[in-house]
């Protein structure tokens, strides 16, 4: 489990194709202290330490997790958000965030405002979808490649962002332009709920 309070942006050094999986090899400051099986954070998918060696580790992505996110179109020299998994004697700062990404999202729009930014993405729509919670909502919760962030301006396929300068510069925001794709994962508490009123109909 996680919190989308990312702890800084790791950069891809290699990548090896392996039948249907990938092996993803990055670098950060807190190599040192991970250990093998530990669950990492990677633009908000949840993948596991399987190597570690010198100042890298390693992470692989199978199939799915490729389909499903934006970890298939990276590129060596790439920026990716990484956050650790939550301690549980810790304070909550971001909201509830699994790790486990449910699409991609594209940004259609870039907004200065005066030192923040507002960030407009589409996704792909679907009702059944949905009526399941996979939606936003106007002051609710969504993941952005990891980061926690409150939605404004909902519609049925579209949501903005408001970024501030702090997350700008410290997560790979700083790098997303018109056309970018993003990791979208929605507000596991509203998934539930969704669930709970489908089955007491």
């Amino acid at each position: 489990m996680f919190s989308g309070i990312v702890e800084e942006c790791a950069t891809l050094v290699a990548m090896v194709k392996e039948q249907e999986n990938v092996h993803f090899t990055f670098t950060c400051s807190f190599v040192n202290e991970l250990k093998i099986d530990q669950s990492v954070s990677h633009n908000g998918v949840c993948l596991t330490v399987v190597s570690i060696e010198g100042n890298t580790y390693t992470v692989t992505a199978m199939k799915e997790t490729l389909d499903r996110s934006n970890l298939g179109l990276l590129k060596v020299g790439d920026e990716v958000n990484v956050e650790r998994s939550m301690m549980m004697n810790g304070r909550l700062d971001g909201h509830i965030v699994q790790g486990h990404v449910d699409q991609t999202a594209t940004c259609i729009g870039l907004q200065d405002a005066e030192g923040s930014y507002y960030f407009t993405f589409r996704y792909a729509f679907d009702k059944e979808m949905a009526r399941r919670g996979y939606i936003t909502v106007d002051k609710g919760s969504v993941t952005v490649n990891g980061v926690s962030l409150t939605v404004c301006n909902p519609t049925d396929d579209t949501f903005q962002v408001a970024i501030i300068p702090y997350t700008f510069e410290h997560t790979n925001f700083h790098a997303i332009r018109e056309g970018s794709v993003v990791n979208l994962e929605f507000d596991i508490i509203g998934k539930y709920i969704s669930r709970m009123i489908e089955y007491a109909k």
